[in-house]
């Protein structure tokens, strides 16, 4: 299924694509890198892509193979930043190829900005999140009351067009985790939004993330301005 991005200025031009079925990561992978160059050439618009994966661990550039616990599942090098990070179905990830040129030329503060779009997105849906300082990643309150993790973000910058992007635990199978480090972080827990009592489906999260574009492209309006926005 393929949807439009809201029909704004800022937002014509990038192409939404929310998938149904599951993609393997390899594919995935391998599209970005493509998508990666044309953006960068100017023969294509850049992509907003939602999917999920089969279940897969993926190491990025900072993975230590100690966090490696139980490699049930096939382990693949992403090429973006953090360590191990687990995908699998009930797991919504989006994937970001977007041109920093006309941005902003600021990482951080891209990765900022995608925070505070999901953050304000799980708000949509009842679920209050936040930043944590030292802990890229998106966090939440677990039904323990402990602090847990809710999503993960990593990215990759080519010629200053992004790659890779954000996750966030709709309904996967958490034990799946057990396997890794998730993002080299032991002290806290993962969660997800049926976990917490807050079902959605893909579709509907998809919706909620696309009505919300134009905040997160402001947002890095702003970084182009040389503003990191809060």
């Amino acid at each position: 299924m393929a949807s439009s991005a809201p029909d704004t200025s800022t937002a014509r031009s990038i192409e939404w694509r929310c998938e149904q079925a599951q993609v393997p990561y390899r594919t995935a992978l391998a599209d970005m890198e493509t998508r990666n160059a044309e953006v960068s050439a100017g023969v294509a618009d850049e992509l907003i892509w939602m999917l999920e994966h089969p279940p897969v661990y993926t190491a990025g550039t900072s993975a230590d193979i100690s966090e490696l616990v139980d490699p049930r599942f096939e382990v693949i090098e992403a090429g973006r930043g953090g360590r191990y990070t687990y995908h699998g179905p009930g797991q919504r990830v989006g994937y970001l190829m977007l041109d920093l040129n006309k941005r902003g030329k600021d990482v951080r503060c891209f990765v900022h900005s995608i925070e505070g779009w999901v953050i304000d997105t799980l708000s949509d849906f009842g679920v209050e999140a936040w930043r944590a300082e030292g802990r890229v990643g998106i966090w939440t309150q677990d039904i323990d009351g402990r602090e847990a993790k809710i999503g993960a973000i990593g990215v990759r910058v080519r010629r200053w067009v992004t790659m890779h992007g954000f996750s966030v635990n709709l309904d996967p199978d958490l034990s799946h985790f057990g396997g890794i480090v998730p993002c080299g972080i032991d002290e806290f827990g993962v969660t997800s939004m049926a976990r917490l009592g807050k079902p959605v489906t893909p579709q509907e999260w998809d919706e909620a993330l696309m009505a919300r574009s134009q905040e997160f492209l402001d947002a890095l309006a702003k970084t182009g301005r040389g503003t990191c926005a809060t």
